[in-house]
């Protein structure tokens, strides 16, 4: 089937051709709960100010000339303190709960309670948003970790979270606003190895992917029907190969702000046989995909964050 417009994935979805649906998320799903993509204006690289950070000069060095090099294995296992005060309000924002999950990471939640039709959602966030809409935990797969679980990088021996989160209020210096914690950073270690390496279980740049990633994926992929591609710049690998390892016959739908993955083979224009763009805002698309399906999400809008409330509320969907 070709998709042409939403009505069609909509019906496509719904049909018995369509079995098996895999998602492919990055960034750009979780910024109507506000948290900024790190690529975009405003975000983590473009913001990085190594002159506030704790490190060597030839360390901010390093920092100005590779942002991510501030939270690569190579800078971690050098000094910690890069990676934790950088993350310190992320850190401490996910214990706080002050982001909820969007329209759109519901969508899987969605489409897993109405259709069954869901494999897997892998998702390159690390906000642990997809993780807080209901969805068992089998049907998530974190290609590059969580900040919400914590371990030594050192030897693995794990840490309880909140207890990790009041080392870090209380260890490591904000430098983006001073007056909130020490004047100076401290190292968090390890209680097993004492090691200075203690940190969410994020995968660090230069670091393997979760084995899961891999074992799932070898399984998920070659049984897809439909790959959903969703905020995402499909630059980073090998998460990005999940669109060039489907088969010829999986349907492949972009949503995004602009096209993106055309060097790994995705074709955009009328002459696209399998894959779809659905240009704009994900909130904005998936409310009027939800609408298409005819699914009722009256349930969840008080759990959203308010531009996914102000949007439900502005297009008068969905209200019984």
């Amino acid at each position: 089937m070709k998709i042409n417009d939403l009505a069609t994935l909509g019906r496509f979805i719904l049909s018995p051709e369509c079995k098996s649906v895999v998602i492919l998320t990055g960034a750009g799903i979780s910024v109507a709960s506000g948290i900024p993509d790190f690529r975009s204006p405003g975000g983590m690289y473009e913001t990085l100010r190594p002159e506030l950070i704790t490190a060597t000069e030839k360390q901010r060095r390093l920092m100005e000339i590779n942002p991510t090099s501030v939270v690569s294995t190579e800078m971690f296992f050098q000094t910690a303190f890069p990676y934790l005060e950088v993350r310190r309000p992320f850190i401490l924002g996910v214990r706080d709960k002050i982001w909820k999950p969007t329209i759109a990471h519901y969508f899987a939640r969605l489409l897993h309670d109405n259709t069954g039709k869901l494999t897997r959602v892998y998702t390159q966030n690390i906000d642990g948003l997809t993780n807080a809409v209901g969805l068992p935990d089998d049907k998530i797969v974190s290609v590059h970790g969580t900040i919400s679980k914590v371990a030594c990088e050192n030897c693995g021996q794990g840490m309880d979270f909140d207890s990790f989160c009041n080392e870090v209020e209380t260890k490591i210096k904000d430098i983006y606003n001073p007056e909130n914690g020490p004047r100076e950073s401290q190292p968090i270690r390890c209680s097993s190895c004492g090691k200075a390496t203690v940190k969410p279980k994020t995968v660090l740049f230069g670091s393997s992917l979760p084995a899961d990633f891999f074992e799932l994926s070898a399984q998920d992929l070659p049984a897809a029907d439909l790959l959903m591609v969703v905020g995402t710049s499909l630059v980073v690998g090998p998460a990005n190969s999940l669109v060039y390892s489907v088969p010829q016959s999986t349907i492949r739908v972009v949503i995004n702000n602009e096209p993106v993955g055309e060097e790994l083979g995705i074709e955009y224009g009328p002459e696209a046989e399998r894959d779809y763009f659905a240009q704009g805002n994900c909130d904005d698309v998936f409310l009027d995909l939800i609408n298409e399906l005819g699914w009722n999400v009256d349930d969840i809008i008080d759990d959203l964050p308010e531009y996914s409330q102000t949007l439900m509320r502005m297009k008068g969907k969905n209200q019984s």
